[in-house]
């Protein structure tokens, strides 16, 4: 609701409707003048409360920065370097941003709070001090008029004349008080419009503006984001295979311990308890013994209980050794061994009969030596069969499921894929199957496909190349990294070397259509990197590396053109 304007005139009336019109504008000046107050008052807490919450985001980023990722093994992927520097990068993009916030807010208080305050007491203070001139100056004049009013007309005319005098004096500094007031009063009102709003303006500009920034640096940090939530994902892909092969690791090490054992060596190690003479008698002293086959060399280490007690190693040279029998000796699961360094036999007892077994097998013991109890997966041979179905599968594949979401990643039934492998690899018709039959799904061929790739008795990337090949991975120089692995895999013989280009050539195509099959390189590198490539340990140390496995074949499928089509230049410059 307006105001109505206060006209000079009405001053030297003061009439009932004018004093009233006043109040109003006094009501009002009230009004602004808590206003006013409020907002300085929330305008405070509001900047304490941005500065606040800048201090506890930049306690929040030191915490960040001060954290440092430690990994397992001796080298990241670049994902994983990505990963160990996101907390750092998080770090500074928290501290720019409050750094723009608070170089933005550092004069709020100049912007919003000493204008505002400055109107209230100039302006505001003002119009309030010359409200009680005003009204000192209308109690005066009335006051005197009404006593002048009352002066009996029989006094001399001197005083009388005084009289008139002086109420025509405070007559005038009354209307003069008025005319001040009512023109401060309505030079406030309108005065505030712009004298309010400025300030508020200013502090919500510097605000935004500083809510800007934030969104252009966050815009600048996408980038940065989407390719941590792509090394994330790579992450979370490389872990779920190396888990799996982990788990098949731990299951097949519960059924039989010395799996973990290098393929090829008869190496063994563990507790062993040797009976030997001391002053009071025979006496069993408990050892950590390891036989080195190459040379024959059996070392012995004292295990004391004691905690500081020094433990003195010997190292024998092996002359022989014999299986115990148990009608010689009460103890059970003993063997004899004979030294160069000793004379006569060292009684040893194993902590099991088949642990026994194993230290008579490593140390080409006279009894005779039973197997290791281990389930040896049926192993498939790269030969012509091989080819012959490795082809089949891809040109089913090829044929019908190429788009299909989740190919090589789903996988179908164990029955079903054994029975495909049974059909095609039988003995009397090896390969006589059409895949490309409502018989066999496409998750059922996948999977034969990959079972017969990752149970090849020598994988197709060799175990002679497996080490290089994860060293070249691991090469933070990406183009050596390419050039080596390039270079490797022209070492592989010629039946491997054929059989990964058709591999690769054919998982490049299934990759084409990723948009229908959801199938990047990097998702085809964690299925077939523990497929084409394999370590000749069973180790978890072997399983770390499974990673860097992926790497290698994605890399391949990325750049399946320059490195396939080398391959095609080379075999044809063999053939002429």
């Amino acid at each position: 609701m307006g105001h109505t304007p206060l006209e000079f005139s009405e001053c030297y009336l003061d009439s009932p409707v004018f004093r009233e019109s006043l109040k109003g504008y006094e009501q009002e000046l009230e009004r602004t003048n808590k206003f006013i107050k409020d907002v300085i008052k929330d305008g405070n807490a509001l900047i304490s409360a941005i500065k606040g919450y800048s201090s506890a985001i930049q306690k929040f980023s030191q915490t960040l920065q001060s954290f440092q990722f430690d990994f397992i093994g001796d080298t990241m992927t670049d994902d994983e370097i990505n990963i160990a520097e996101s907390f750092r990068e998080f770090a500074d993009l928290l501290q720019e941003v409050e750094d723009e916030k608070m170089m933005m807010l550092q004069n709020a208080d100049e912007l919003l709070i000493k204008p505002l305050e400055a109107f209230r007491k100039d302006q505001i203070g003002l119009t309030k001090e010359r409200k009680k001139k005003f009204d000192r100056d209308s109690e005066k004049f009335y006051s005197l008029l009404d006593k002048h009013l009352h002066l009996s007309s029989k006094k001399k005319e001197a005083q009388l004349q005084e009289a008139d005098l002086q109420v025509d004096k405070e007559k005038q500094n009354f209307y003069e008080s008025s005319l001040e007031y009512v023109y401060q009063i309505q030079e406030v009102q309108e005065s505030k419009k712009f004298s309010l709003v400025e300030p508020v303006l200013a502090f919500l500009h510097c605000l935004f503006t500083s809510n800007s920034l934030t969104f252009e640096l966050t815009q600048d940090f996408l980038p940065y984001k989407q390719q941590l939530q792509l090394s994330l994902q790579n992450t979370r892909n490389h872990f779920g295979s190396t888990r799996e092969e982990l788990e098949d690791l731990k299951k097949r090490m519960t059924d039989a311990p010395m799996i973990c054992k290098l393929k090829g060596q008869s190496t063994i190690e563990g507790y062993l308890y040797s009976q030997e003479k001391r002053a009071l008698g025979l006496t069993w002293v408990k050892y950590y013994c390891r036989y080195e086959k190459e040379g024959k060399i059996l070392g012995m280490t004292p295990v004391e209980q004691k905690p500081g007690s020094r433990q003195v190693s010997q190292e024998l040279t092996l002359k022989s050794c014999t299986r115990r029998k148990s009608d010689t000796i009460d103890k059970r699961f003993c063997f004899d061994v004979e030294t160069n360094e000793r004379q006569g036999t060292i009684t040893l007892q194993a902590p099991s009969e088949a642990n026994r077994r194993l230290w008579l097998e490593a140390m080409d013991g006279k009894e005779p030596i039973y197997h290791s109890p281990i389930t040896k997966r049926d192993e498939m041979e790269l030969n012509e069969i091989g080819f012959r179905f490795v082809r089949k599968c891809i040109n089913a594949v090829e044929a019908t499921g190429i788009s299909s979401e989740g190919i090589y990643r789903t996988v179908g039934s164990n029955i079903q894929v054994q029975k495909l492998l049974n059909a095609f690899f039988d003995v009397k018709c090896p390969g006589n199957v059409d895949l490309q039959t409502s018989d066999w799904d496409i998750k059922t061929i996948t999977s034969a496909l990959k079972f017969y790739l990752r149970n090849l008795s020598e994988p197709v990337m060799t175990y002679k190349l497996h080490r290089e090949l994860v060293s070249a991975a691991k090469s933070e120089n990406l183009d050596y990294r390419l050039g080596a692995i390039h270079c490797l895999v022209y070492r592989l013989p010629d039946n491997h070397r054929e059989m990964l280009e058709l591999i690769v050539r054919h998982l490049s195509r299934v990759c084409e259509h990723s948009k229908e099959n959801l199938m990047s390189p990097s998702n085809m590198g964690v299925i077939f990197g523990p497929t084409l490539m394999r370590a000749q340990e069973d180790t978890v140390a072997a399983m770390m590396n499974i990673k860097f496995q992926n790497i290698v074949v994605e890399l391949l499928i990325e750049h399946c053109n320059k490195v396939c089509n080398a391959f095609t230049v080379t075999r044809t410059a063999k053939l002429q």
